[in-house]
């Protein structure tokens, strides 16, 4: 029977619906990020690096691009006769089929896929954070303590620690209590959820909690555990961690990749960041272009101005325009005489002559302003923005718009122009 020590399963099934109009045809761990990469890249990367050749993909929201874009895990080194990368979609069974109601229920139902492996631990990932991690010295970790669960967990400031699943400690990182969003936390180590299991533990609190409605491992499977004097460890983790959830938590990781000296580096040749990359023509730079301080995608051609801003694959920047604190995704055309200013711009968009994005005062924007926030104008995929338009701050555009969608060929700041059929 095969035996491997510690597989991995990576939940990828999330909508990300704070990144509004960026996941409404995909699944956030397929949104592209840095240039070349998408968000899953990075868990899928620190597998390999860490030793794991075994991961098990659970995909659900809209999952056509993160299948493609993983296919049989070639640039991961994940093709492998045994093991090696599988994406697992929630499927029919002969009754009660059901989608993924929740983070554990999901793993749940994928216990057959687990049980083949026999492996002694379980890794559990989420597919939508930033970080490198040595999920070796994690195990490690696991193993001198004696754990039957390990959260990894990382400082915050205490502030902010109502917004996570915040556990308590003893000196030897015991776990003794923890707590999910409190009030008034008692503690600031948040939860990362990263969780290694003996495989035996999580199998029995699965089946032991199976009936749950949205079963999920901070409310049930955890205190599961901890009712049951399992003992339970806290792994620090002190690297650089960040969940890409919102779209200025989006737009700050990929300007901290630009920095001089950037807090996460891309370009660490010990732990490389690996990805399903087409074979793309270096990029073109025109003798009258300037870039600074950017990252340019392969295959990309430049004409105009860019500065502080991030560029995917494939895009092209017409003369004339300049671009500002920008994100531009693969394949997206800006054409001649433009200025972008903090857009998010998702990708095969095609933003036509003269057009002026985010120009004027900040407004709230007036159909989600918990989304579109920060001044950002965020620009949906396949969208396209007709010549000599002005758009504002706090915006959102998806879907082909032309000149009448425009009134004064403006859309004011805080304005959300969405398409139908979008």
């Amino acid at each position: 029977m095969i035996k491997k020590e510690m597989i991995a399963m990576l939940l990828a099934g999330g909508q990300g619906s704070r990144l509004g109009v960026l996941t409404s045809k995909v699944a956030k761990p397929a949104v592209a990020f840095g240039g070349k990469y998408r968000i899953i890249d990075f868990p899928l990367s620190n597998c390999i690096n860490s030793g794991v050749d075994t991961v098990g993909v659970l995909t659900q929201y809209q999952p056509l691009r993160l299948n493609t874009h993983i296919g049989i895990g070639i640039p991961w080194d994940l093709d492998r006769n045994i093991g090696g990368v599988t994406i697992l979609p929630p499927y029919e069974k002969s009754s009660n089929s059901e989608w993924y109601t929740g983070t554990a229920n999901a793993i749940y139902q994928n216990i057959d896929y687990m049980e083949s492996f026999n492996p002694e631990y379980v890794l559990i990932l989420s597919g939508d954070h930033i970080y490198k991690m040595d999920y070796e010295v994690m195990l490690d970790f696991h193993k001198a303590n004696g754990a039957d669960v390990t959260i990894a967990v990382m400082p915050v400031p205490l502030e902010e620690a109502s917004r996570f699943g915040i556990v308590i400690a003893d000196e030897n990182r015991k776990i003794m209590d923890f707590e999910e969003k409190p009030a008034n936390p008692r503690s600031n180590l948040a939860s990362m959820g990263i969780y290694i299991f003996n495989w035996k533990t999580l199998k029995e609190a699965l089946i032991a909690m199976a009936e749950q409605s949205a079963l999920d491992f901070g409310k049930h499977v955890i205190p599961y555990c901890h009712g049951k004097g399992q003992p339970l460890y806290a792994y620090e983790f002190n690297g650089y961690w960040k969940d890409v959830g919102t779209l200025n938590s989006y737009w700050e990781a990929n300007m901290e990749l630009i920095d001089i000296v950037p807090e996460f580096n891309l370009y660490e040749e010990y732990w490389k960041i690996y990805t399903n990359s087409e074979i793309l023509p270096p990029q073109y730079i025109s003798s009258d272009s300037v870039v600074e301080r950017s990252i340019i995608g392969e295959g990309t051609d430049i004409y105009g101005k860019v500065y502080n801003s991030v560029i995917g694959c494939g895009v092209t920047i017409g003369a004339g325009t300049v671009v500002r604190d920008s994100i531009i995704m693969n394949n997206t055309c800006v054409q001649s005489g433009c200025e972008l200013n903090k857009a998010i711009v998702a990708e095969n968009v095609v933003i036509e002559d003269n057009v002026r994005l985010g120009i004027g005062e900040e407004a709230e924007n007036d159909s989600a302003p918990h989304i579109y926030n920060h001044g950002i104008v965020t620009v949906g995929e396949k969208s396209v923005i007709p010549k000599g338009v002005t758009v504002g701050k706090n915006t959102v555009i998806s879907g082909v718009t032309t000149a009448a969608d425009y009134e004064n060929s403006t859309l004011a700041s805080g304005k959300t122009l969405i398409k139908a059929g979008e």
